[in-house]
């Protein structure tokens, strides 16, 4: 049982951690968490002990660092649990949370994702540069870089499906500053240092981890738009989805970091989630266009033997029919998974930063816990 001392500990830490961060737009942080229908483990064809066996694994190390999971079936919230945990804020310590549904997640690398649904909305608005426009024509104040035939063969595809052709290195830990993301953060001009990389392929023809690619995106979302990044988020795909509480970081530039700082609330990410699993649709309403999620989830890139991406999305292999799952992954291992052959998702949030065993824990939930309790 949670004592009023410990949440007003976590409120501190929270607080203090917030106040340290450069901080992005953010709603009433005491607005309640999104509210969620609810279902029975039974009702939704899972065994009752389901919630019992994520619970053991955190207790015996097997799901160490865990934080929160979600499991919504059929539309409704079946299993939500949350845990105590270190934590940090685009690598600021938090210190111990007592994790609720009311507490803000650093979402990470599952921002990329979601910005990949923001220019989906903008081209379908006409507000961005179509997918087959070279990018150097969408950036005429870096003229000079265009005298590469071919940089200029690089496009807003290109970027979509992370296969510019640049050198890019995200391999080493998001703490060292020869992470090419960090790097570009601390660039006096992220958006000429992500387009002034060495080219080392044909663009279209390698796929590369980028998160340089995804803060092309989101500034000509700003450009087409006119708007702050997080304001056109506000306004197209947070509000529509009742997402009232959430933050999103800024650089040393004050331009929002699109590759990995947005931060929500798990229930808040699963309705994005939801949204997805039902063809963009949320209450009726279409939030994003259909037919741009059809194309997000087409495999562009073959990552390994398991694991395609699209266009910001990671998609399990395809049968005929579509892929397996489709996934937004975050580095100490966050995670949206959908599931739309058993219509479900799970969200998982994790503080396991920088480790290269993060994957483990999500991976760990879904095939040792949640996979293994589907009764039917």
């Amino acid at each position: 049982m949670r004592t009023m001392c410990s949440r007003a500990l976590r409120g501190a830490l929270a607080l203090l951690a917030l106040l340290c961060m450069a901080a992005g737009m953010s709603a009433n942080a005491d607005e309640p968490a999104e509210d969620w229908p609810t279902a029975s483990l039974a009702e939704s064809g899972f065994f009752d002990d389901l919630g019992e066996k994520i619970d053991a694994g955190v207790a015996d190390g097997r799901f160490a660092g865990l934080h929160s999971v979600l499991l919504v079936r059929h539309g409704k919230l079946v299993l939500e649990r949350y845990y105590e945990g270190e934590d940090e804020v685009r690598g600021r310590p938090r210190g111990t949370v007592d994790f609720s549904p009311e507490d803000l997640h650093d979402l990470r690398s599952v921002t990329k994702s979601i910005v990949g649904l923001l220019y989906g909305i903008a081209l379908a608005e006409d507000n961005v540069p179509s997918l087959d426009t070279p990018l150097l024509d969408a950036f005429p104040e870096y003229a000079d870089l265009a005298d590469d035939p071919q940089r200029q063969r690089m496009t807003v595809a290109h970027a979509l499906s992370m296969q510019l052709g640049t050198e890019w290195d995200e391999s080493p830990s998001y703490a060292d500053p020869r992470n090419s993301e960090i790097a570009m953060d601390r660039a006096p001009d992220r958006y000429r240092y992500v387009l002034d990389r060495p080219m080392v392929a044909e663009p279209g023809t390698r796929w590369t981890y980028n998160g340089g690619a995804t803060a092309i995106l989101a500034r000509l979302i700003e450009k087409g738009t006119g708007k702050p990044l997080a304001d056109y988020a506000e306004e197209k795909l947070f509000s529509p989805l009742g997402i009232v509480t959430y933050q999103w970081v800024k650089g040393h530039d004050g331009a929002h970091i699109a590759a990995s700082g947005l931060r929500l609330r798990p229930r808040a990410l699963a309705r994005i989630g939801q949204m997805v699993l039902d063809g963009g649709r949320w209450e009726g309403r279409q939030v994003v266009p259909e037919d741009w999620l059809v194309r997000s989830f087409e495999t562009r890139a073959e990552v390994d033997r398991d694991v395609d991406y699209g266009y910001h999305w990671w998609l399990g292999k395809p049968p005929p029919e579509g892929p397996r799952w489709v996934g937004a992954f975050g580095n100490g291992g966050q995670r949206l998974q959908i599931m739309p052959r058993g219509n479900m998702l799970m969200v998982v949030t994790a503080g396991n930063y920088n480790s290269p065993d993060a994957w483990k824990v999500p991976v760990g939930v879904l095939l040792d816990a949640v996979l293994p309790s589907i009764e039917r």
